[in-house]
């Protein structure tokens, strides 16, 4: 396994140009895929994520033209013309959800397999509901958990869908993204919706293809039978999840440190990333795509709910080594199901470091040390939000080794290029 030494940071400062948001990526992929007409998609991202996707997509014979990544072209077939296909996903959730419900409702054969990692993330309460409205779908190894084996079934909408709102949002995204296939519906959610940000994010975009949903205050939503129309033209701004760490750092070691790509018109929920850190005292500026974040000191400690914010509080939890005081972040459930459990993965690392952590099944609290440890090896258990948000524990005043540190490419391969033009 390679490593990544990183000296110690003294102070952080310049500006960021963000890549592009992998959520709003593969959105707009697939919705370009099952649209009609031709649709040029302007500031994709590329990396793993993303060309996970791309290769699917393809695969299923969607004519898409990469020669340029910056202006991609993706002519649409209203439906995948491929009517069988193994696909492997790798560990891109946000291609094999949303694609699990797409291809259940296009009438062919299809397998969908993926990275270890990937078959022990559930995905039973995506396939209930496709097949409480006819899709046939057989679950390949374990009950509940790809890989999964899709065939033809005889899709027919009565009455309302249910899907439980408390393990993914991408298991309601993938269902409204596929529904106009079968003619619209009505998806009623059973308890809370978490990460309602990365839900609105799929509104807006089937919005932006022509399907207007109806949000009944996130309770339920009403999806019509309409086709999907190309937009001609898209442009997927910054990544705000990327954005996170070098605010955080701006905020931890002075700064300014500036990001654009995201700002105050942002649809991503984790711009809201900004207001963590005026709440632990830093200075922040925010204009239409840009956020300026800079130091006013020692962190101030924090106790929230970071359930809009999944991605953004594994940052917020390790920007807590830097509080004067203990922080918790709370109803993070979410992180269990992600690339690894990331509550075990997050307490066992900040550990490492010096840090009093006590676990839940839905929180975190960090007690900062006087000091971190110096010279500690950061496991990042193939998950690229670790290697990048134990990153900032260089500024920390010691040396820190990232294993893994190529996980980044899964959204942001230049990470650790970009953080070092930063770092002073």
């Amino acid at each position: 396994m390679k490593s990544l030494g990183l000296d110690p940071i003294r102070r952080v400062s310049g500006t960021v140009r963000l890549p592009g948001s992998k959520s709003i990526s593969n959105r707009v992929l697939l919705l370009a895929a099952l649209a009609t007409g031709q649709t040029r998609v302007k500031g994709l991202l590329d990396a793993d994520d993303t060309r996970v996707m791309l290769d699917a997509l393809k695969k299923l014979d969607i004519a898409i033209d990469t020669r340029n990544f910056a202006d991609i072209a993706v002519t649409g077939a209203k439906r995948i013309p491929s009517r069988k296909k193994d696909l492997f996903l790798g560990n891109a959730g946000t291609a094999f959800r949303p694609l699990t419900a797409v291809l259940a409702l296009s009438g062919g054969e299809y397998r969908l397999s993926g990275v270890p990692r990937m078959h022990q993330r559930p995905i039973r309460d995506l396939v209930e509901p496709l097949r409480s409205i006819g899709a046939s779908i057989d679950y390949v190894g374990k009950e509940g958990y790809p890989p999964l084996a899709i065939h033809p079934g005889k899709i027919r909408v009565e009455g309302h869908l249910h899907i439980r709102g408390n393990v993914s949002s991408q298991y309601l995204s993938g269902l409204l993204i596929a529904l106009p296939l079968a003619g619209g519906g009505t998806v009623v959610v059973e308890g809370e919706l978490i990460s309602k940000p990365y839900v609105a994010i799929t509104l807006n975009m089937m919005r932006k293809f022509g399907v207007e949903v109806r949000d009944n205050g996130s309770r339920s939503f009403d999806v019509p039978g309409l086709a999907y129309l190309a937009p001609e033209e898209i442009y997927v701004e910054g990544d705000a999840s990327s954005a996170s760490y070098f605010l955080a750092a701006g905020a931890i070691a002075g700064g300014p440190v500036r990001v654009i790509g995201v700002g105050r018109d942002s649809i991503q929920g984790d711009v809201r990333f900004a207001e963590v850190l005026e709440k632990m005292g830093a200075r922040v500026e925010i204009g239409a795509d840009w956020i300026e974040v800079s130091s006013a000191g020692r962190l101030k400690p924090i106790d929230m709910d970071l359930n809009h914010i999944p991605d953004a509080a594994m940052t917020a939890a390790v920007a807590a080594l830097f509080a004067d005081g203990p922080s918790t972040v709370r109803n993070i459930g979410s992180w269990q199901v992600k690339e690894t459990d990331r509550i075990t993965a997050m307490a066992t690392e900040l550990r490492k470091l010096g840090a009093t952590v006590v676990e839940g099944p839905d929180f975190l609290k960090v007690t900062p040390p006087a000091k971190l440890n110096a010279g500690v090896a950061i496991d990042t258990y193939d998950d690229h939000r670790m290697a990048m948000c134990f990153s900032l524990a260089a500024l920390g005043g010691v040396p820190v080794t990232i294993n893994d540190p190529e996980c980044v490419a899964k959204t942001f391969p230049e990470y650790f290029a970009v953080l070092a033009g930063i770092a002073q």
